[in-house]
């Protein structure tokens, strides 16, 4: 990559629209732009103010192309931290075309993937961690996952990173300088200091890597099985919690033989259900196939909702240990993952009917029973808020830093590993030079993070998701 030379690229989604804006940066951006731009009150652009908007025309020769906003910002003030065009032009495909074919002739490259966001972070406008948060704020589809990349983008997760590097880089300057005096046995860094330090650093590091469980779900979206046996409502309850027809729903056991997934927000918080084969002895092929694919799903979901029909009840007695027989495989194969049984089709109980099973199910320890009707949407609500109950939000409602990222996540855990050598070495009167080798490596992985430590194939790799103008 050239990051010397003139680029050009669509900004906004391309195909037909209001406007679309085209982003020129580069050292010669002003200028290229001022060759084919014509104000309407003859401004010469090369003059001009950094941040300030344009009316005019964008002209190929004395072929007028479109009536444009332009607005120019210097560099070193400006994203990219170079000169950068941003033309704001009408969105048909062929003018936005046309204008990027024009940038071209005169001289400019078209933009590579996230190269916009590299020339940023290369030129000191942003750390590797923003710039990573650049992407995740453009893909966040809910608000959770919103608002951790706005907290990463305004430098919350690199700031608290960047503040124990310093205070590591420190301390490990002191025990390099011990070594240059070595003959002397002299020591400059304060052991106890250092050891509540190792200390501090440990706990950020341990409550980071564990808030990945959280930032991970919430950047992915939770996925919710929906699992029991044929014509319990699976069907219906997941076309009543995406309050649309997404499933197919009959009297006939067996409709659903694979498993159907659709997305829903609630609460700000993404969640993926999947409504899956009904799950009981058969001999049909093609259904065994749905049902062996119920238990992947189940492997798979971070939530499991298993579903028993109101109708045994009302038939005779609800078989409450039978029903435990089977959530108890379910439970057992999979201990550390939430559980709720939800008996559906309450609505065919009368009053009496129900109060004796909400009774009966009080009775049962151990077990998150939930009484709902997914056809007329009774306990659907407070099914949702249960699921919410699953999720820790603590740390994203206290505006704590959530990693999301699992580069970050890698990093901190080898970080980790490190600082609990250099722990080890201090508590077992290991040499200031060994000690030296493990607080180097700690700050290796810090700087990774942060960017401060970067390799061509890592940016390639990180910046090969972004989208083109960006």
């Amino acid at each position: 990559m050239n990051s010397m030379d003139t680029i050009v690229a669509l900004a906004t989604p391309s195909g037909a629209g209001a406007i679309a804006v085209i982003r020129v940066s580069g050292k010669d951006a002003i200028t290229l732009a001022n060759s084919v731009f014509t104000s309407i009150h003859g401004k010469d652009l090369t003059q001009q103010k950094s941040h300030t908007i344009h009316l005019g025309h964008i002209m190929d020769g004395k072929k007028t192309l479109d009536e444009v906003l332009l607005s120019v910002f210097k560099g070193p003030n400006s994203y990219t931290g170079e000169n950068v065009i941003e033309i704001s032009c009408h969105g048909s495909p062929y003018i936005q075309q046309q204008i990027i074919q024009l940038f071209l002739r005169k001289g400019c490259r078209m933009a590579d993937a996230g190269e916009f966001t590299l020339r940023a972070f290369l030129n000191g406008k942003l750390d590797l961690s923003q710039a990573e948060a650049v992407a995740d704020l453009i893909s966040s589809e809910n608000e959770a996952s919103h608002q951790i990349a706005m907290q990463q983008m305004r430098g919350g997760f690199s700031n608290e990173i960047k503040m124990l590097r310093d205070e590591l880089l420190n301390f490990a300057s002191l025990i390099e300088l011990e070594l240059d005096f070595a003959e002397e046995d002299v020591e400059f860094a304060d052991r106890s200091q250092f050891k509540a330090l190792l200390n501090r650093i440990q706990e950020v590091l341990k409550r980071l890597i564990d808030s990945f469980a959280v930032g991970n779900v919430i950047k992915n979206g939770i996925p919710v099985a929906i699992v029991g046996e044929p014509n319990v409502g699976k069907s219906t309850l997941l076309n009543s919690l995406l309050n649309e027809e997404r499933a197919i729903v009959s009297d006939i056991a067996g409709t659903t033989r694979d498993a159907i997934e659709d997305e829903m927000n609630i609460g700000g918080i993404g969640f993926r259900f999947i409504d899956t084969a009904g799950i009981r002895e058969t001999k049909d092929v093609v259904e065994n196939i749905g049902i062996k694919k119920t238990f992947e799903k189940i492997t798979q979901a971070q939530v499991v909702l298993f579903l028993h029909s109101a109708e045994e009840f009302k038939k005779s007695e609800i078989d409450l240990k039978s029903l435990q027989t089977e959530v108890g495989k379910i439970a057992t194969k999979h201990p550390d993952k939430p559980l709720v049984i939800l008996v559906n089709k309450i609505d065919i109980l009368s009053e009496k009917e129900r109060e004796s099973l909400k009774q009966l199910l009080t009775n049962v320890d151990g077990t998150t029973f939930q009484m709902i009707s997914a056809k007329t949407g009774e306990g659907v609500e407070a099914l949702k808020n249960q699921l919410l109950h699953f999720v820790n939000t603590g740390a994203l409602r206290n505006n704590e830093t959530i990693v999301t990222n699992t580069r970050h996540y890698d990093a901190l855990l080898k970080a980790l590993e490190e600082v609990q050598k250099v722990q080890f070495g201090l508590e077992n009167g290991i040499s200031g030079d060994l000690l030296a080798i493990d607080i180097r490596q700690a700050l290796y992985h810090f700087g990774e993070i942060t960017g401060e430590i970067t390799s061509d194939d890592l940016l390639g790799n990180i910046f090969a998701n972004f989208c083109i103008g960006k």
